[in-house]
């Protein structure tokens, strides 16, 4: 067995090697990598120092495994990862942090299936949805929920006046935002993404590092994205709860309005439990407008939806409109117009907010036609 110096230089040469210090051809990382991994592993037993580099060591090849498409792999090697990690982690705060990371990514890997090419969750509403995740897509995102919510409690349990871990424990928040997103729960994501803010922006307020604020103001800037686009998939009674929580920001009120009269909510409801002025509601509907898109299918002889061109497939701003108001006005103009097909035939109309997508997601939809049990206005996110 290689002796403890030799190990550590090897290690050593590894980490500069992953820093991209100098060149080194892919086969001899992977070679020297697969050296290290195998000269840890006997000290590692009785050794936390070395079972934490360990775990580390075998997280990277974790990684390089996903980068290759190797999903299946990475996860059996981040599963050993954690193990030897796990081991360590109560004896300094350094290898605890090691142990927080590598579930995260533990967590990301796991849930990849959830989410589409943009990392959009891709069964944003959960049950709701007319195709939500497989049973074996949503064992795996509910364990990575639940391996990435003990990465913010470990991050929690560390010194925060450090602000190495206060910007782990923020950025693990993130994280367990994302993978509640992934499994259709909109207001628990929400609430995490607005914690993570607070966060983010309180490192601002106290650091000078110029890394440390270039981190938080990217995060900050993704968060503003996220908290934008989840709030499209929240139902009234949720904004309601975060409101009363304090975990609506007083920066998408206007939105959350607006997504509450989207949804068919009266304005003078929407002041009473978003605690608002009434003439402070009427404002925000009146300057705030939402983008009503839409797109008629019409059942061909074969049996498929086919989209009808414009304007029964298009898009528009409004102001101060339901989804039913929008798709009301729509379908009189469909039915009387010569695309409408007569008697016995099959159409359908669906109205999103901002962005075509699946149809559980419309804000409005109406099926004609003989399979039609009667009509069905209306959309309510989950």
């Amino acid at each position: 067995m290689a002796g403890r110096e030799a190990v550590l230089r090897l290690d050593e040469r590894w980490a500069r090697i992953r820093a991209g210090a100098g060149h080194v051809a892919p086969e001899e990382a992977a070679r020297l990598l697969d050296e290290l991994i195998a000269a840890l592993r006997e000290p590692a037993r009785t050794d936390p120092d070395f079972a934490a580099r360990l775990g580390l060591r075998l997280g990277d090849l974790a990684a390089r495994r996903f980068a290759a498409g190797d999903r299946a792999g990475a996860l059996s090697a981040v599963e050993e990862a954690l193990h030897h990690a796990q081991q360590a982690a109560g004896h300094r705060p350094e290898y605890a942090r090691w142990y927080a990371r590598g579930l995260i990514n533990q967590g990301v890997w796991l849930a990849w299936p959830l989410s589409d090419e943009r990392r959009l969750p891709r069964h944003p509403l959960g049950p709701a949805a007319q195709e939500g995740p497989g049973p074996m897509e949503r064992a795996a995102g509910e364990r990575a929920r639940d391996v990435t919510r003990a990465a913010v409690e470990i991050w929690a349990g560390l010194d925060q006046s450090d602000p190495a871990n206060h910007r782990g424990l923020a950025q693990a928040k993130v994280f367990l935002g994302d993978r509640l997103a992934e499994l259709g729960q909109a207001e628990q994501a929400t609430a995490w993404a607005v914690d993570a803010e607070g966060d983010f922006r309180r490192l601002l307020q106290a650091s000078e590092d110029p890394q440390v604020l270039q981190e938080s103001e990217e995060a900050l800037a993704h968060l503003g994205r996220q908290l934008q686009l989840r709030l499209r998939y929240l139902s009234f009674e949720s904004l309601v709860n975060l409101r009363v929580g304090g975990l609506l920001p007083e920066r998408l009120l206007p939105q959350a309005v607006v997504a509450a009269r989207i949804q068919g909510v009266a304005p003078g409801d929407m002041a009473a439990l978003l605690r608002l002025d009434p003439e402070d509601v009427d404002t925000m509907l009146d300057v705030t407008p939402w983008l009503a898109v839409w797109r008629f299918d019409v059942r061909g002889p074969d049996g498929l939806w086919q989209p009808r061109p414009h304007p029964w497939h298009g898009a528009a701003e409004v102001r101060n409109r339901t989804a039913a108001d929008v798709g009301g006005e729509l379908l009189r103009g469909f039915m009387e117009s010569a695309d409408c097909p007569g008697p016995g035939g099959s159409w359908r109309l669906h109205v999103w907010w901002q962005e075509e997508a699946d149809p559980a997601a419309a804000r409005f939809r109406q099926l004609v036609g003989p399979e039609a049990a009667g009509p069905t206005p209306g959309s309510t996110p989950s």
